[in-house]
């Protein structure tokens, strides 16, 4: 259950349980039964409206990216403000994340069929990999095939 259902579940009026009493049963500040929101900057909306309008064009964009592009527009704005921003509307720039060649627990391990044999002509032991490089436009893919012995 998250935190506004959480909120939502408190009663005010209730004789037998005070509000001190459900906030502790709900794990919740006092604070957020009495405080109300403030109402959203005009400044802060405009600028959430151009941060969903560039990340509908440029979803590869991250917080750096995006601050840049607003400082090309004339808006001084720090990146801080931007991540927070981001974050608050569930913006994540489209690409690679850290961790992404760890295996899963699930997949098996194969055993290294070439340890101790000696490589000692050609057409013995072949080799082949794949990867991208990001271009401007998508990605361009490149797969070399290698003979160990010539390379």
């Amino acid at each position: 259950m998250n935190r506004a259902e959480r909120v939502a579940m408190v009663e005010r009026g209730r004789a037998d349980l005070s509000v001190r009493r459900q906030c502790a049963l709900l794990g919740l500040a006092r604070s957020a039964i009495y405080r109300q929101p403030a109402a959203p900057d005009p400044e802060e909306l405009a600028l959430m409206r151009w941060l969903d309008e560039q990340y509908l064009a440029t979803p590869f964009y991250g917080s750096r990216r995006m601050t840049a592009e607003l400082r090309k527009a004339g808006r001084q704005v720090n990146r801080k403000r931007v991540q927070r921003l981001m974050r608050r509307m569930g913006l994540e720039a489209l690409g690679p994340k850290p961790k992404t060649s760890r295996r899963s627990a699930q997949h098996r391990v194969y055993p290294y069929l070439l340890r101790g044999l000696t490589i000692d002509r050609p057409n013995q032991v072949w080799a082949a990999d794949i990867t991208y490089i990001p271009m401007a436009r998508g990605f361009l893919y490149l797969v070399v095939v290698m003979d160990w012995y010539s390379r």
